[in-house]
């Protein structure tokens, strides 16, 4: 491989070769300005095309899971990371965030999730389209998912979810993915964040929304996890481990803490952003562009409701262009000194 990319570097450096013109510097000008100015171009484009060829070298996953990475590193585009956030059904909200970042173009170099989020974020770096995501969260359903049963530690068991996500995203591991991803569970054991990226993949997305109280945990590996929401709101960290320059993360408003709960779900959920308040600023002061939905109007529970709450996703994507647009701005270009013939 170090051969292959020492001989594509020279490949770019024998530009400067090419044309019997320029044998020689200094040497046969018939024309010194235009000559010079010739020169210097070759120059840049021998430059440019030895560091794209070393970038590439030195950066081999990016380039095997995510063709267009090489090209628009050479430009100086920054590698794009998204980071979902939970919310259960509201979680369908990120399908309309994607749907905005594909239709303007705003690379997804990798992602992370949490519970619904962690979903939506294995079925983009499946390779299914937003459009896609849209139509298969329109047939989802509570029993798609989950059955009640009989335990001390939960209501129900997410079980149900293995087949449902194994039809979805027709794979079974990290590797399989087109992209990178970070799904982020806790053990409920330990309390710890658990990033899982490579390896099997059903079932960490089954723990990271194993939410407490209402399923089981679910074993894997020697640990027993439950919702990722209980270690952090929005995996930013887990998403900075996979290499990323820039993170958009996306965050779902909900009630505020003058909100009454009124039955056992909504105590949990009141629980969890008591503690997401107490964390707030750690997560957002390592991302660089953050979308908040405002999920306000809707319950835990509302599958029948996914085209508004892709609205609404969209919504807030939209209102963020502009600096999602900024985020993606090539760094400039280094100065390269002309040349002049010599005297």
């Amino acid at each position: 491989m170090a051969s292959e990319a020492s001989n594509r570097l020279g490949g770019g450096i024998g530009l400067l070769e090419a044309e019997g013109k320029i044998a020689r510097i200094g040497v046969g000008w018939t024309d010194e300005g235009a000559m010079a100015s010739n020169w210097n171009d070759k120059i840049r484009n021998a430059l440019r095309s030895g560091v794209s060829t070393l970038r590439e070298f030195a950066y081999p996953a990016p380039a095997r899971r995510n063709g267009s990475y090489n090209v628009r590193q050479a430009l100086g585009v920054p590698r794009v990371g998204l980071a979902l956030g939970g919310g259960f059904a509201r979680g369908i909200a990120h399908v309309g965030v994607l749907k905005v970042l594909c239709e303007n173009r705003i690379p997804v170099d990798a992602l992370s999730g949490i519970s619904a989020g962690s979903i939506v974020a294995a079925g983009f770096a499946s390779g299914a389209t937003p459009d896609e995501m849209a139509e298969a969260a329109r047939r989802v359903r509570w029993n798609s998912f989950a059955r009640w049963t009989v335990d001390r530690r939960g209501l129900a068991t997410n079980g149900k979810m293995e087949s449902m996500l194994r039809s979805l995203f027709h794979c079974s591991t990290f590797e399989e993915l087109k992209k990178p991803l970070a799904v982020v569970a806790t053990d409920i054991s330990t309390g710890e964040a658990v990033v899982f990226n490579h390896g099997e993949l059903i079932p960490p997305l089954r723990g990271s929304c194993a939410y407490p109280g209402l399923f089981t945990p679910v074993a894997h590996q020697g640990r027993l996890l439950v919702d990722g929401a209980v270690s952090g709101p929005v995996p930013v960290a887990a998403l900075r481990g996979l290499g990323v320059e820039k993170v958009i993360a996306v965050h779902f408003k909900a009630n505020g803490l003058g909100h009454v709960p009124t039955n056992i779900f909504q105590v949990i959920g009141q629980t969890f952003q008591i503690a997401e308040n107490q964390i707030m600023s750690t997560w957002r002061q390592h991302s660089d562009v953050v979308i908040e939905p405002e999920m306000n109007k809707f319950a835990w529970d509302d599958f029948d409701r996914v085209d508004e709450m892709i609205l609404v996703g969209e919504n807030a994507a939209r209102e963020m262009l502009p600096a999602l647009r900024a985020l993606i701005e090539p760094a400039p270009e280094p100065a390269i000194v002309s040349i002049g013939p010599r005297s």
